[in-house]
């Protein structure tokens, strides 16, 4: 398997249910990937940017797994792209990140219907990833087509709901899982 490096972009890991359960599955079936969990590298948000951008360039496959924040990247994970990704790293006529792939994994609250020209929020789910393409095409990323799961929002205290969505997210781990084998061949 080649060089596999998941960030994962959770701001408080300790509070969620899906991403924890998705990134539990991860590690177990990819013992070899690098996991680098934002929240415990900076819970002050004081990014290490060389040690970033080193894990960076010894991957061959880059994946984004974070929980879908305000039609975005949840603040740390934008923080850590706003330092990381700079001018000459990511991007620029001395970009060294070239070719790599992309894969960005999310977990969306709000249940797919909601995701619609017709739901609430007047817009298919996809049409907020132009960013992560536009991203990837000024970093000369392959961008891979991402993969998500809608329905996985916080669920408090209720451990049968909490079950439920753990359970669910692992499901959905093992799409993530296939993804990143067949990215990685």
């Amino acid at each position: 398997m080649k060089n596999v490096l998941i960030i994962s972009g959770h701001p408080d890991l300790s509070q969620s249910v899906a991403n924890a359960a998705i990134l539990e599955e991860l590690a177990t079936a990819l013992p070899d990937a690098e996991i680098r969990y934002l929240d415990k590298l900076y819970p002050n948000g004081q990014i290490d940017v060389p040690q970033e951008q080193e894990a960076l360039l010894k991957a061959d496959l880059i994946v984004w797994q974070f929980p879908f924040s305000w039609y975005s990247v949840p603040g740390l994970l934008k923080l850590w792209i706003d330092r990381v990704f700079t001018h000459g790293f990511a991007h620029g006529s001395q970009a060294k990140l070239n070719g790599k792939k992309l894969l960005v994994s999310l977990t969306a609250g709000a249940p797919k219907a909601v995701y619609a020209t017709d739901g609430f929020f007047g817009h298919n789910i996809e049409e907020y990833f132009a960013q992560f393409e536009s991203t990837a095409r000024l970093c000369n990323l392959d961008h891979q087509q991402p993969i998500y799961t809608c329905g996985l929002s916080y669920v408090g205290r209720d451990q049968a709901l909490a079950a439920e969505q753990r359970a669910e997210a692992k499901v959905f781990a093992q799409d993530v899982i296939a993804r990143i084998k067949e990215l990685s061949k």
